[in-house]
């Protein structure tokens, strides 16, 4: 059968995704951030899953106050990198599962998870900035990756008590896919920024430290944190931390965490990454 193997946790912020296009991330001001990815770099060429569940949130490119979806999974063969208003990014297209994509519709739907399934759209860069930050520029991802959309700009947004049961029940529906494959969940978005109004530039470091720390080893605890409490404390987009309780909702309850990092800042943004994994322990590379 299908399994979750491990967890990836990053911040997906436009702007490393413009240093990696445009080749100054060996510029001083990029250089501790990108040095943060590079133990993540050597171990996801150890770890190569044959699928990534990418959990990300569209900034209306795809989705807009006319329509947006609180959960919907992208079951389509291939996804374009969307033109957010400067052209689309130089990278690869995403080439999708659609058969595993509409097995965990089906199981999440029966689940009584309210899911809307998208078949064509172009994704942006909360999609393809993980991918650049794990792969590099290659001419072709070396994964297959299904898209999970999450509504974290337009109120209401779902609890983090929902994303971390909706991360249960991708695990209850990746074990129920007949294919032998080797799955990682990626949860992308956060850490704390605000993009505008008088708390523009808003990082609350120790909130922050605070939810690294209890990723692993107390998410219940993080998925009881109310709306009001990222917005006063985390800023107005720190609310995009509800989707890394997707990805922790999927995996095991006890983990190991094989590699943690923070930075402040990337642009306006603190930046935060975490790998986890199931079962034994093994050594850092």
């Amino acid at each position: 059968m299908a399994k979750i193997s491990a967890s990836v946790y990053t911040s997906h912020v436009p702007a490393i995704g413009a240093a990696i296009d445009n080749g100054v991330t060996d510029e001083a001001y990029w250089q501790p951030l990108f040095k943060g990815y590079e133990y993540s770099k050597e171990w996801i060429k150890e770890n190569m899953p044959d699928v990534v569940l990418l959990v990300y949130n569209d900034h209306a490119t795809a989705f807009d106050s006319n329509f947006i979806p609180t959960f919907a999974m992208l079951t389509g063969e291939e996804f374009k990198p969307a033109d957010e208003g400067w052209g689309p990014r130089p990278v690869p297209n995403v080439k999708g599962h659609p058969e595993l994509a509409s097995h965990l519709a089906q199981s999440l739907i029966l689940d009584e998870f309210d899911l809307t399934v998208v078949n064509s759209v172009d994704v942006d860069h909360g999609l393809t900035v993980p991918l650049s930050l794990m792969f590099g520029q290659p001419e072709h991802w070396p994964v297959k990756v299904i898209p999970i959309a999450v509504n974290v700009v337009l109120y209401p947004v779902p609890t983090g008590n929902r994303c971390y049961a909706l991360g249960k029940a991708l695990k209850k529906a990746v074990e129920t896919f007949d294919d032998d494959l080797n799955i990682q969940i990626w949860g992308t978005g956060g850490m704390s920024h605000q993009l505008q109004g008088p708390r523009a530039g808003l990082i609350n470091k120790e909130f922050d430290n605070n939810f690294l720390d209890k990723l692993a080893s107390e998410p219940e605890e993080l998925a009881r944190t109310p709306h009001l409490d990222y917005v006063r404390l985390a800023g107005s987009e720190g609310i995009e931390l509800v989707m890394w309780l997707v990805a922790r909702g999927a995996m095991d309850d006890n983990v190991i965490q094989k590699h943690r990092f923070y930075h402040v800042p990337a642009s306006n943004t603190a930046v935060g990454h975490v790998i986890l994994e199931n079962g034994k322990q093994t050594e850092e590379l």
